[in-house]
């Protein structure tokens, strides 16, 4: 294949031989990646770019460039009309109209090609504009105009300011090729987009254009192929229309055209082709094809972008533990939680207690792995047996002798924590220098390793406890496992018990019942501002200070706000507690549930009543014991979050960060380790900035993919043809009732009584709501899951890990929930029940 030369005198227009990948700045990301194609010797159709030079000539020869800074203002509208209407300069124009004779002046293809474009992190497709069939040097020079105004579309203005990509920094180049016609066309990805699968292909094409395929005209023909070629899955499309090229310039919509097969042969050689375009750009690709006269020509090739992790092979234990964690990584973990909380933190507890109860090793650096700044995706964790195991039973056994969870808040380290603790909430971050505030997070690290050390030592004496009482259930034969613990006293029932207060003052006061009409961030703007609500004021106020380090979205993520951040999320809750009535109390059931326990004939007949009460008091204890140290400890999470955010907020009046929360696109360590930014050296600003921006991409280019794939975490989820959705039983009964999709706390004021919850995960933040649902249905998390017991708490039917059930149910579909079964299936009646 021959590549058109153009005139050597003149950078504006070069043959795509003249580019390659590091001209991204001259010939923007097409131009670029098709050249260094053509370098590669790959089949790629002769052309030309009109180089980003040109552009900025055009730019300066019509004085636009006031226009451009103010293109923002109006959607760019301005500036697109500007660009259609110009005059291009002589020397321009001719370079342009030379490489177009040199191609043979037949048909072409015009291309945009943005220095913002087909990168690894942000495609850019169809952003810019493409026109096909373009013939004679009139058409062609509109072509080119229009290109150029397509950098300033609304939606490329607002998908650059989406991914923090400075207006004043990008230009254009425009790719002129030659016009493939082609008999079948359509889109390579060299790895499955959905699966993230490296070994598999993945073709989609149809009759026609590629232009059918790429801008989703038509669904089209589907092939998953493996490396060699071979036909794994086959698909065949709708076929609705079909895009051809028209004599004289231009394209038509065909809707009575037959359709053609790719032939097997030509599968094989695009899966060939696919390979080594990946091989040659080292990474994964997207690459759109034609095929004409018996030959493939690929056309354009970009990254492949937003793809999965690999996919992971589990073992039977991380088949089990996968789902509980699953449920506390609702989003994407940031830089700072991984590195902050996580690392020293939250993570730093649980890597701490395994290592020294059991003497097994889990590193959240493999659980949640990190490509280019950014966790790439969830591990479930696989612990490693250490030599610890082998003293662990020496180590436990003083420690289940001495320490009895009854009586931990005595222990003077529980003491010192609460001295230290109030201390630290003590602090106003915004009066503190810089050293002491960049000092804060470790101190925060430091009280939160005494509750660790607590839990360290009374944690072996609550699993005994807890054996016991199943091995006692066992042998009795009572399965009532959850009920005998039902009600147990702790730190979150508390809280819960207090929402019902609040919610109780609201019923009682008619100013506040109207207040409450409202949705929850207008009710916190009544409460702030109406003084007849002080009573109510003062007590939301009393709880914010006892509550408000509980989290909203996972004890795993500090990047979320606490209750005390978002009272909004907090009078949602009452507001969900005002229209409803409580239902029978926890312990009530828990009583009941003990005198059946009390009254076994072997317990009556061995006389054997005061010690099993004394096994059931310690089990509570424990139980209580492990809430309630979790509760404590969070309380250094506000600390740490507003110390984090405050430094964010002066690295943003010092101009280093745009927004006070880009912060948390830093590693912990990172913003350790800045001096004050007030005198912040200029290099340094820009290093911080730069990683802010790469790492803010990375997150953007992954937002729709899942940290796990459902189908692996959730295996045959999807098998069973008569239930709408299946998953975990994990409390029993069955319940009937319309769907309610809530996917966060923000829309708590959507549930009404007797809808079936469905959501993606669940925290203590949700537990009013299991006051209202008839049934919960949960895509993550398993038996021991927070939703699981406090449904059990309840009497709801729960089904957990349904991986699907947010996005199979719809609002207001009726389904009857079995969670014995953990099957939802459909139902024609709109009454619900209760079984």
């Amino acid at each position: 294949m021959t590549h058109a030369p153009t005139r050597p005198d003149t950078g504006f227009v070069l043959p795509l031989t003249a580019v390659g990948r590091d001209d991204l700045a001259l010939a923007g990301g097409k131009g670029a990646n098709l050249g260094e194609l053509v370098r590669g010797g790959f089949p790629v159709p002769d052309g030309a770019v009109v180089t980003t030079d040109a552009y900025t000539a055009v730019v300066e020869h019509a004085g636009l460039a006031p226009a451009v800074a103010g293109a923002a203002e109006d959607g760019g509208s301005a500036l697109r009309a500007a660009f259609a209407a110009v005059e291009i300069p002589a020397d321009l124009r001719t370079a342009i109209l030379d490489a177009y004779a040199l191609l043979g002046g037949g048909p072409v293809a015009v291309r945009s090609s943005a220095t913002a474009e087909d990168l690894p992190g942000a495609a850019f497709a169809g952003q810019q504009d493409t026109y096909l069939n373009v013939v004679g040097p009139d058409a062609l020079l509109d072509a080119v105009r229009r290109c150029w105004g397509s950098l300033w579309t609304e939606r490329a203005i607002a998908y650059r300011a989406g991914r923090d990509v400075d207006p004043e920094g990008v230009r254009i180049a425009v790719v002129v090729q030659r016009m493939v016609l082609a008999e079948l066309a359509g889109v390579l990805f060299t790895a499955n987009p959905v699966s993230g699968a490296r070994d598999e292909v993945v073709v989609d094409a149809s009759s026609g254009l590629g232009e059918a395929v790429v801008s989703g005209l038509v669904t089209p023909d589907h092939y998953v192929l493996d490396g060699n070629g071979s036909v794994r899955e086959r698909r065949p499309g709708q076929r609705e229309v079909v895009v051809r090229g028209i004599e004289g310039g231009g394209v038509e919509h065909r809707t009575d055209e037959a359709h053609l097969e790719l032939p097997d042969p030509v599968l094989a050689e695009l899966a060939a082709l696919g390979g080594k375009v990946a091989a040659h750009f080292g990474r994964p690709q997207d690459i759109e094809w034609a095929w004409a006269e018996g030959q493939v020509r690929l056309v354009q090739a970009r990254p492949m972008t937003a793809l999965p992790p690999p996919p992971l092979h589990l073992s039977r234990f991380q088949r089990i533990i996968g789902p509980q964690i699953a449920e506390y990584l609702p989003v994407r973990p940031y830089p700072m939680d991984t590195s902050g909380w996580i690392a020293r933190g939250i993570g730093r507890t649980v890597e701490r207690m395994l290592a020294e109860i059991p003497g097994v090793h889990v590193d959240f650096t493999e659980v949640l792995p990190e490509l280019d700044g950014v966790v790439d995706r969830y591990v479930p964790p696989r612990p490693h047996l250490t030599r610890k195991m082998l003293s662990a039973p020496a180590r436990n056994l003083p420690r289940i002798r001495r320490y009895r969870p009854a009586d931990w808040t005595r222990d003077q380290r529980f003491t010192r924590f609460e001295r230290d603790v109030r201390e630290l909430a003590a602090l106003d971050v915004r009066t503190l220098g810089w050293e002491e505030l960049r000092g804060l997070p470790q101190r925060t690290f430091d009280v939160l390793d005494g509750v660790t050390d607590l839990r360290v030592d009374y944690l072996p004496r609550v699993g005994i406890d807890l054996l016991r009482l199943r091995l006692l259930q066992a042998l009795l034969r009572r399965r009532d496992v959850a009920g005998l613990t039902l009600g147990t006293r702790t730190r979150t029932e508390d809280a819960n018990r207090e929402l019902l207060r609040l919610a109780e003052q609201v019923r009682a006061d008619g100013a506040l019942r109207a207040a409450f009409e409202l949705e929850p961030e207008a009710i916190a703007e009544r409460i702030r501002q109406d003084p007849a609500l002080a009573d109510f004021r003062a007590a939301f106020a009393a709880f914010r200070d006892e509550y408000g380090h509980r989290e909203t979205t996972s004890p795993l993520l500090m990047s979320a706000p606490t209750w005390g951040d978002a009272p909004a999320t907090v009078l949602g809750m009452v507001k969900v507690l005002v229209e409803e009535a409580p239902q029978a109390e926890a312990d009530d059931r828990a009583e009941q549930a003990e005198r059946r326990l009390l009254a076994h004939p072997l317990v009556r007949l061995f006389r054997s009543e005061p010690r099993v009460r004394r096994l059931l008091a310690d089990a509570r204890a424990g139980i209580a014991f492990r809430e309630d140290t979790h509760f404590h400890g969070t309380r250094t999470l506000p600390v740490l979050r507003h110390a984090v955010l405050e430094m964010g907020r002066r690295l943003t009046e010092a101009g280093v960060l745009r927004e006070a929360d880009d912060v948390l696109h830093l590693r912990l360590e990172e913003l350790e380790g800045l001096g004050d930014p007030a005198t912040l050296a200029p290099a340094d600003a820009e290093r911080v900035r730069a990683t802010v921006r790469a790492r803010s991409a990375r997150r953007a280019e992954l937002a729709g993919v899942p940290l796990i794939a459902p189908s692996i975490l959730f295996p045959g989820r999807a098998a069973d043809r008569d239930a709408l959705v299946t998953g975990t039983p994990a409390s029993g009964g069955r319940a009937t009732g319309p769907v309610r999709v809530i996917r966060e706390t923000a829309d708590f004021g959507l549930l009404r009584s007797g809808d079936v919850l469905v959501c993606p995960y669940t925290n203590p933040s949700w537990t009013p709501l299991f006051q209202r649902a008839a049934a919960v249905v949960v895509d993550t998390g398993g038996i021991g899951s927070h939703a699981a017991i406090v449904a059990r708490e309840y009497g709801i039917p729960a089904v957990m890990g349904s991986a699907v059930g947010t996005s199979v149910l719809a609002d207001g579909q009726v389904v009857t929930v079995d969670g014995g079964s953990g099957r939802v299936t459909g139902e024609v009646t709109g009454q619900a029940t209760g079984e």
